[in-house]
């Protein structure tokens, strides 16, 4: 059951109106979802109105399921239980809030141009050695995901670990006002979403209002080699826990390729030894950042180094997958330029034929071209070997990278760049370009659906 989340509860919360038995009003219910499909006895149904779909005409399948009650913007067209408001949309929001007040156990808030996903996985994983932890699902980071993050939150749970992502001014304010996170983390400030928030100083505003959730004793911990971060001097009277400075640092590194990186980090009198086992010097930071929330936490030294090693990498983010004919790391879930970059250089920490297929980012605003030439740029002289650019706005990343060739001796590099407009494109070519034994990334904004690259190559 979710404490106090009884139908009459929820209606005060959110503002609504409560149609139905008198007894069922003081049930609580066991859990709440937007999706029918999802829905089992004793669960609040949300109806929410997409682009394609209106929940409103799946009430009467959700009550056939056992659906305590139904949260809707108009009165159903079957007789059951249900809380009538304006906005579902706005109403999960203010419910989320109201049982977030419920929750006892602390809320660990991430946010971050790149890298919430893996800081999220290796923060949660560390703080697994020690807590029973809830962790943000899937893609579950905006104004609809993070709700019903919260709504898996139950008495069991000690800790919470929410990514919260955002695109505008503003989302961060509503998103922080549910979360009220105890520890806030921000990971770095770079040039994402540039449509709306022009550039890195906006970014900078927007994913700061994340401190105004923040609880009176809350901490923020922030990475210390971000130019923008680095300048939040304190956050409700108390300073930063910077990562990646000397307050908290990492030496002694070991790069073992596609099998991670061992380290040293150092954080105040603790030295931890970090056997971290996913591709990418970067990921480093992620361990910096873990370490920093878990000594807030009160762990050990021997459960945070139990706990690093338990951090895998997930589908499309840093996923390494073995085949016959070759070697694939999936970034496809997303990309900006430093993901980009980021990920450019765990491909030539790697032994082998390293291949980089890259295709338009997406929501970089006026700059994008300029932005996707200096990816281009990077990659030609990261130390790959081969260069594959799909998409429209690719071709920028091909000339960015044409360009920085021409300051290299042909006699330096056997360097191979080639230009796809389309998958499918390249995919009839590919024969002539890959080799056995090649290390390929895939990456690209999630729009482009290079995951399906993926399968291609793997088969």
């Amino acid at each position: 059951m979710m404490k106090n989340m009884t139908p009459e509860n929820i209606a005060s919360a959110c503002h609504g109106q409560y149609h139905g038995p008198e007894d069922i009003k003081l049930n609580c219910v066991s859990g709440i979802a937007i999706d029918s499909r999802l829905i089992e006895p004793g669960w609040l149904f949300v109806a929410t109105k997409g682009e394609r779909v209106d929940g409103h005409s799946f009430v009467g399948q959700v009550m056939e399921k056992g659906a305590l009650c139904a949260l809707v913007e108009k009165e159903p067209e079957v007789d059951c239980p249900y809380i009538l408001v304006s906005d579902t949309f706005r109403a999960l929001r203010e419910i989320a809030a109201f049982y977030r007040n419920q929750l006892s156990c602390k809320v660990i808030g991430i946010t971050g141009s790149v890298g919430k996903t893996s800081t999220k996985e290796m923060i949660a994983g560390v703080l697994t050695a020690k807590y029973n932890v809830l962790k943000t699902s899937g893609n579950f980071n905006n104004e609809v995901g993070v709700p019903l993050t919260l709504f898996r939150i139950r008495d069991e749970h000690e800790v919470a670990v929410v990514e919260m992502g955002i695109s505008d001014f503003g989302e961060m304010s509503r998103l922080t006002a549910m979360v009220r996170p105890d520890v806030c983390v921000i990971t770095n400030i770079g040039e994402c979403h540039l449509e709306n928030l022009g550039d890195r100083d906006g970014v900078l505003r927007a994913k700061t209002e994340i401190f105004e959730g923040l609880s009176e004793e809350g901490d923020v911990v922030l990475n210390g080699q971000d130019d923008k971060l680095i300048t939040v001097g304190e956050v409700n009277g108390k300073k930063p826990c910077f990562f990646g400075t000397d307050e908290c640092y990492a030496d002694d590194v070991v790069s073992r390729g596609l099998l991670g990186t061992t380290c040293k980090i150092h954080k105040g009198d603790m030295t931890v030894d970090a056997d971290i086992r996913v591709p990418g010097i970067h990921q480093i930071k992620n361990a910096m950042a873990a370490v920093c929330v878990a000594k807030l936490l009160g762990l050990s030294k021997d459960e945070i180094e139990r706990g690093i090693p338990s951090v895998t990498a997930l589908a499309g983010r840093g996923e390494v997958t073995e085949g016959e004919k070759c070697t694939l790391i999936d970034e496809s879930y997303n990309a900006n330029p430093v993901s980009m970059k980021a990920t450019l250089d765990a491909l030539a920490e790697t032994e082998g034929r390293k291949v980089a297929i890259l295709g338009d980012m997406f929501e970089l605003g006026e700059n994008s071209d300029a932005l996707h030439a200096q990816v281009g740029s990077y990659a030609r002289t990261a130390g790959i070997d081969v260069l594959i650019c799909i998409g429209e706005n690719a071709r920028h990343i091909y000339e960015g990278a044409l360009a920085a060739g021409n300051d290299i001796q042909e006699d330096e590099t056997d360097f191979m760049l080639r230009r796809f407009e389309t998958k499918e494109e390249f995919l009839s070519a590919k024969e002539t370009i890959l080799q056995d034994g090649d290390i390929i990334l895939i990456k690209a904004s999630h729009g482009m659906h290079f995951e399906t690259l993926k399968k291609e190559l793997a088969d």
